[in-house]
């Protein structure tokens, strides 16, 4: 059986987004679960692409009748499930910089961190400011 031009761009296409993926995990910009979804999807983009008799499998797996709509839900389930993670991601590195914005701002403020010497020594500079002695 030849290969369309599909068949062949597909796992092409598949197999570039995975070497980013994992490059961008060698240069630690990605974590190694995100490149495991990606290995999921672009390797299950490729095996359809060479072998679409898998969907016959999926369908019955998935108990989709038409073999069209279980590809589209099992992408769609797992796009949804990676938009998710790519979320909840985003609002843990919102809380770290959060973090760090506070306690930068503390710690110009005088509030927080230092030594004990340089709140003392502010505390005479203001003290002396305050009543006038020099």
């Amino acid at each position: 059986m030849p290969l369309t031009p599909y068949q062949i761009l597909a796992p092409v296409v598949s197999f570039l987004a995975l070497a980013y993926a994992w490059n961008l995990v060698m240069r630690k910009k990605k974590s190694i679960l995100e490149a495991c979804f990606w290995t999921i999807f672009w390797g299950a983009i490729a095996a359809i692409a060479l072998d679409p008799s898998i969907l016959h499998y999926l369908s019955r797996l998935t108990g989709i009748a038409n073999q069209e709509n279980a590809v589209i839900v099992t992408f769609l389930g797992i796009l949804f499930f990676m938009v998710f993670y790519l979320v909840m991601r985003l609002e843990e590195l919102e809380r770290k910089y959060t973090k760090i914005v506070r306690s930068l701002a503390l710690r110009q403020s005088g509030m927080e961190g230092g030594n004990k010497e340089d709140k003392a020594n502010k505390e005479d500079k203001g003290n002396k400011e305050f009543t006038g002695r020099a």
